[in-house]
């Protein structure tokens, strides 16, 4: 993996990892016709029952029967219906055994937890697939911005894009290339911030970033990527 112009577009490509997991793992299959309302009466059948498919339907972008696929895979690999921080890191270190990736799952982790409760339900899993693979161009912005701004305190320090860029060199290991050096990724957290802090004050405001990116071709078209997952 080539670190040229990493510091721009971390999020987005690391977020297509992510859902290169999730088909690994199943969670995006086919939809056939045959696929039926039996599916509402299977969400009885575990731990923990979400939300309605109905309802789930008016609080995405997913059709019901999308919804119908997404759980099934879910269901097939998380029986207890919710997926824990542990499981969630072991997940993501089978596909990356080159490195250290139970940082970067962390930051992830927490981006899906939106509750706070310490677990990822299923409609916890589906609002937020369905902003990255569903959502405008400012919601998949300002959910990447919600993940590299770790206190959630409104804005992006050099200190938190630090522990995201350390997280993901870490979880890349070997496959960086160049091969990556000590300072290597404060180097990059610099050129993010003299394109993207366009007042100079040390921080990355949301209006800063989504401008930022907006302008960004290479961001742009790698959000596109995104469209047509499932």
């Amino acid at each position: 993996m080539n670190l040229e112009g990493l510091e721009m577009i971390t999020v987005l490509v690391v977020l297509g990892l992510f859902v290169k997991v999730l088909e690994q793992f199943r969670l995006f299959e086919p939809i056939g016709v045959e696929d039926s309302t039996e599916d509402d009466f299977e969400l009885s059948t575990v731990c923990y029952r979400p939300e309605g498919l109905d309802k789930l339907q008016e609080q995405t972008k997913f059709t019901k029967k999308e919804l119908q696929v997404l759980y099934r895979g879910f269901k097939n690999e998380c029986p207890s219906g919710v997926v824990n921080e542990e499981t969630f890191k072991l997940i993501y270190s089978q596909f990356f055994p080159q490195g250290d990736s139970s940082t970067y799952a962390h930051f992830l982790f927490e981006a899906f937890d939106t509750d706070k409760n310490g677990s990822i339900s299923f409609e916890d899993f589906v609002m937020g697939l369905s902003i990255i693979l569903r959502g405008t161009i400012n919601d998949r912005l300002n959910w990447a911005f919600n993940l590299y701004d770790l206190n959630k305190d409104g804005c992006i320090t050099k200190e938190e894009m630090i522990a995201i860029m350390k997280s993901i060199y870490d979880m890349m290991g070997k496959c960086t290339s160049p091969c990556m050096q000590d300072d290597t990724h404060r180097e990059h957290v610099e050129s993010f911030f003299q394109k993207m802090d366009r007042n100079n004050d040390g921080v990355v405001t949301i209006d800063e970033f989504i401008e930022s990116c907006q302008k960004d071709e290479n961001i742009m078209r790698s959000m596109q990527l995104f469209d047509n997952v499932i």
